[in-house]
């Protein structure tokens, strides 16, 4: 492949919105360089990037890289379920008046036992806030939401916006918000995800 060709190809990753997924999908990247260049770390594997890429589709020159156009859905969910409130062990332990060390134990214990979702935040683990009380326990009615969920191995950020997106099989409504005046509705929502699920695995 060119130098043109590499740049046509930039250009068209750029205007997708989806540079910053190449690295987090394994493929090669590329920065630009102070006359505007593209330099890709992998330039003999671009062709190879280029038919990955337009793979989908009966017209590859039109086709969109469906796979990284789903990165980049899940990144801007991520940083939506960011902005909402959540707590480190420090913040959940000033919550419930004990110490960083029992709640690191408590927080590991519950979400081993699929009773509090804990989810993965680069190197450390965050507590979503809208699972918790006042006292900073799990809130009752969405014990028999969480578990399922988790049991059935559905990945922590996904049950995370599973949750606290609207979702159709609460009637359009948030699960967590929704259990908090129909807990059956939205317990037995949550046992027919987790089944689809357990069906996929």
């Amino acid at each position: 492949m060119t130098q043109s060709d590499g740049e046509e190809l930039a250009t068209w990753l750029e205007e997708l919105g989806l540079v910053d997924q190449l690295a987090e999908a394994g493929l090669p990247t590329f920065t630009r360089d102070a006359g505007g260049r593209a330099v890709w770390t992998e330039p003999d594997r671009l062709e190879e990037l280029e038919r990955e890429l337009r793979s989908v589709g009966e017209e590859p020159e039109h086709a969109i890289p469906v796979g990284l156009v789903v990165l980049r859905r899940q990144a801007r969910l991520r940083t939506q379920l960011l902005a909402t409130s959540w707590h480190t062990y420090e913040s959940l332990g000033a919550m419930r008046g004990t110490s960083v060390d029992a709640t690191r134990f408590a927080v590991h214990k519950a979400a081993a036992e699929h009773r509090l979702l804990v989810v993965p935040v680069e190197e450390r683990a965050v507590v979503p806030a809208f699972q918790l009380g006042p006292d900073g326990e799990l809130r009752a009615e969405l014990a028999p939401v969480i578990g399922p969920l988790l049991t059935a191995g559905m990945d922590p950020w996904r049950a995370w916006a599973w949750l606290t997106q609207p979702a159709a099989l609460t009637l359009g409504r948030a699960p967590e918000q929704a259990a908090a005046s129909d807990p059956d509705l939205v317990r037995v929502a949550a046992e027919r995800l987790a089944e689809r699920l357990s069906h996929r695995a």
